[in-house]
């Protein structure tokens, strides 16, 4: 944040930057260890990585690739999943969700959301499994823990494999257990917007499965378990040396930095309250389920006059985000799924009203009474 910024009352919607500067010490020593060993690919600061992901998922094993997308795609190749096979999942989430089914030839078949978690509706799955259906793909949105409970029993009673999409939610914890753990693998991203990032692309799948470990690590190197013997069809996707040192040197901050943006949620939410807006019907607020610990990888609201407010609000100097202005089964790359406007509700009108506020550990007070008391204005205005 510049000094410009700072005297317009400017509130980002992320800043890496104030996070990065208390760090730095830090992350160049750890940069000048790996640049000194001069090994960069596939060293200690991975495996040592994938250790302590691993255990924070309450897994057996963590295998580091190249980002989120690719963890999807991966853990699908490794379970099995391929041309022919169905795989249930939400289209609620970022493209990667779906985007990796059908990378790896697979169909995907949308299952509409509950409106208060924006999460896949477990009620309705088990409409969607026929003779075809390979896996489920829960999304733990925003860093909500999906309904993995009801989830994992449709999916034993079919026989389906669970592939839960983590990208946002690492951390979060459902029913007192770590989301990752839950189903056959667990896909997490490190983009640096997420609550553990590093300084570029970067993810991991977790697993307790050894078959399902061994063929992601032989994936991701061209399908090698030996040097230039190639039993899989795999592909180059690698964590590397200088990422993993730097989320193991984030990775100790990382229940502090989740505390903190569940003490912005409470501020907001206690703001927005105190506003009349809640009551008044202008804000919905996030949706805590029982039982889970929401990590807020971003803070979303619902509001009927989204676009106009996102506009106002930027012309006041508050950065705001739309995760995500069209449901995937609107997307022109899944036409012909053969979907129809209508078919998923709740996800379209979802991407009609979500909003997501500046959420970050850093986020002051200050910035967030500033965010609502813009929000209170421009309703104030008698829209």
């Amino acid at each position: 944040m510049n000094n410009e910024d700072t005297k317009l009352g400017h509130v980002p919607s992320f800043d890496l930057k104030r996070q990065s500067d208390t760090l730095k010490i830090e992350i160049r020593h750890a940069l000048d260890e790996v640049i000194g060993k001069g090994k960069f690919i596939l060293g200690d600061n991975v495996r040592d990585l994938e250790e302590e992901i691993a255990q924070l998922c309450n897994t057996r094993y963590g295998i580091g690739v190249g980002n989120g997308s690719d963890a999807l795609y991966l853990a699908l190749e490794a379970c099995g999943v391929g041309p022919g096979d169905e795989v249930i999942t939400t289209p609620f989430t970022f493209f990667a969700t779906a985007g990796s089914v059908a990378r790896v030839g697979a169909v995907p078949v949308f299952v509409d959301i509950e409106p208060r978690t924006f999460n896949i509706d477990p009620s309705l799955i088990e409409d969607k499994v026929t003779a075809r259906t390979k896996a489920i793909i829960p999304v733990h949105l925003y860093g909500q823990p999906a309904a993995m409970s009801m989830i994992m029993d449709i999916a034993k009673a079919h026989g389906l494999m669970v592939i839960e999409d983590a990208a946002q939610a690492i951390g979060a914890v459902y029913s007192g257990k770590p989301v990752g753990g839950l189903g056959d693998a667990g896909c997490i991203s490190f983009f640096p917007t997420k609550n553990l990032g590093c300084f570029g692309d970067g993810g991991m799948v977790v697993t307790n499965s050894p078959n399902i470990a061994e063929r992601l690590r032989m994936l991701r190197v061209h399908g090698c378990r030996q040097k230039y013997r190639h039993e899989l069809m795999g592909i180059n996707s690698r964590l590397d040396e200088v990422q993993a040192a730097i989320l193991k040197v984030k990775l100790p901050y990382l229940q502090g930095w989740i505390e903190k943006r569940r003490r912005c949620a409470d501020i907001y939410g206690k703001l927005f309250n105190e506003s009349g807006l809640v009551e008044q019907g202008k804000v919905v607020l996030p949706y805590q389920a029982p039982g889970c610990r929401h990590v807020f990888n971003q803070y979303t609201i619902r509001l009927k006059d989204r676009d106009r407010l996102q506009a106002y609000l930027s012309e006041k100097g508050v950065g705001t985000s739309l995760y995500y202005p069209l449901s995937l089964h609107q997307q022109d790359v899944f036409k012909d799924l053969g979907y129809q406007a209508g078919d998923f509700p709740h996800a379209e009108q979802a991407s009609l009203e979500v909003l997501s506020l500046p959420m970050f550990p850093e986020l002051t007070p200050d910035e967030i009474a500033r965010v609502v008391a813009e929000i209170a204005s421009y309703y104030g205005d008698g829209r």
